[in-house]
């Protein structure tokens, strides 16, 4: 697979019905609301902050949350119309930030207007055929004189048949409208664990039709991401292994954790080495990383790996200033406040120096090509202490990470010669140097060092 502008990328995820408040339920009848429009205030935030490219999540007409879609071909009218996401899209193309959207096609609302004409139509719908396991020899949870595959379930989410010509005909037209109308980069496939590989090169080769980089990044919850990407099919997975490693390795001062993961899936012999991850500490079904971590000083460590560590970072609107929000029995509201503006959601966090932190991780890893093309190769881990080397080309990077509430001394074995220097990029102008091929390094706490040849970054950079 050729190189993605995505894998230079540092994406910001906005879930658009919850920052921009939306209505809970769509009446299907309101006028168009062009709530969206409120996405143009951050733009200057996200440059800022350094990202480049935007999931922007659910924003077409559905029920409630967005992914019980009644409608591929309409913007949820409690977020605007077509000329609303349009406008949203090239005024952020023009600060030279990208876009990609959901693509929720495992299956729709019970609104969808193909499942309505079923319900109403029954055994002589036109669409009996377009949904999974129809059985009108009984009756599903809901009351209708009929069964259906769902979700995990949830039959509010009505499974498609995928395997229907005429079902991924209808897919297939909507992204091209959605290419065509909203110039789009890309799409997030949700639950993309739960579709077919076959379904899904299909997909992968329509969408490389329309533009050869356009983006897809899968829904990879659990199991082997290889299933879904790789050549021929998707070009990232969501990274949720390393998600939970980032957080719990530091909750339970156990960075092992997080270092088996990083060396299982990266390292020599590591299982995708050559598969792009999306990484994150936190999005829209999980709690807020201020509400997971037990210690609020470990947000400058997990970042500083996040932004460090293989594949591409991404940062949950809100988030770079330590909102906090925790699923209430069951209830996701509470991880998707509205944030209308960027002042809005500074006042609700309660660590406004992240943002600047999370700007400076971002300036580093754009200009150092290690960090965003390098291999990995663990130096050393302990308990609250790991380091590693990004090694690409002639060049490396070296990262080494402080969990500990208390200053630490590293001896970490080096492939340099003595007195070769490495520069702090996090403290410019300290340099250390290899003295018996080994680096001496002392980390502040919660805290940590990205070393690098000086004068490389500027060299290399691209």
């Amino acid at each position: 697979m050729s190189r993605s502008w995505a894998q230079d990328a540092f994406f910001t995820h906005i879930y658009p019905l919850g920052q921009c408040g939306a209505e809970p339920l769509n009446d299907f009848r309101s006028p168009p609301i062009p709530r969206l429009d409120q996405l143009r205030d951050w733009i200057g935030h996200l440059r800022a902050l350094g990202s480049d490219a935007l999931y922007l999540g659910p924003v077409f007409e559905s029920s409630s949350h967005g992914y019980d879609t009644a409608d591929y071909r309409l913007v949820d009218r409690r977020l605007g119309t077509d000329d609303t996401l349009a406008g949203v899209t090239a005024a952020l193309h023009d600060e030279g930030i990208r876009v990609i959207l959901d693509g929720v096609f495992h299956h729709v609302g019970r609104d969808f207007w193909a499942f309505r004409d079923l319900q109403q139509q029954g055994e002589q719908s036109a669409y009996r055929d377009w949904f999974s396991g129809v059985n009108f020899s009984q009756r599903s949870p809901l009351g209708d004189p009929f069964s259906y595959d769902a979700w995990e379930g949830h039959f509010d989410l009505v499974k498609l048949n995928l395997g229907h010509p005429a079902v991924r005909d209808h897919l297939f037209n909507a992204i091209r409208s959605w290419v065509d109308r909203f110039a789009i980069d890309g799409l997030r496939l949700d639950v993309a664990y739960a579709l077919d590989p076959g379904f899904l090169r299909a997909l992968a080769e329509f969408c490389r039709s329309l533009h050869p980089d356009f983006w897809l990044l899968g829904e990879a919850i659990h199991g082997d991401y290889r299933r879904i990407a790789g050549p021929g099919l998707l070009d990232a997975v969501t990274n949720y292994e390393c998600y939970k490693g980032l957080y719990s390795s530091h909750n339970d001062r156990n960075l092992f954790e997080i270092a088996h993961s990083l060396d299982r899936q990266f390292g020599d012999g590591g299982l995708y080495r050559n598969l792009t991850t999306y990484n994150f500490v936190d999005n829209h079904d999980v709690d807020r990383i201020a509400s997971t971590l037990r210690e609020p000083a470990h947000l400058d460590p997990i970042h500083l790996l996040l932004f460090t560590m293989p594949g591409v970072p991404a940062v949950y609107s809100g988030s770079e200033w330590g909102i906090e929000g925790a699923r209430a029995n069951g209830d996701d509201r509470p991880l998707r406040p509205p944030l209308p503006t960027p002042e809005a959601a500074r006042t609700l966090g309660r660590h406004p120096d992240l943002a600047p932190v999370i700007a400076q991780l971002a300036t580093i890893r754009r200009r150092l090509p290690p960090l965003r093309q390098g291999s990995y190769r663990q130096l050393l881990v302990a308990s609250e202490h790991l380091a590693f080397e990004r090694p690409f080309q002639e060049d490396r990077v070296i990262v080494a990470i402080n969990a500990a509430g208390s200053p630490a001394s590293l001896e970490l074995p080096v492939s340099a010669p003595d007195g070769e220097g490495f520069e702090d990029q996090l403290d410019p102008g300290k340099v250390v140097s290899v003295l018996g091929g080994r680096l001496s390094l002392d980390l502040p706490p919660r805290w940590g060092r990205i070393l690098a040849r000086p004068g490389s970054a500027l060299a290399s950079s691209s």
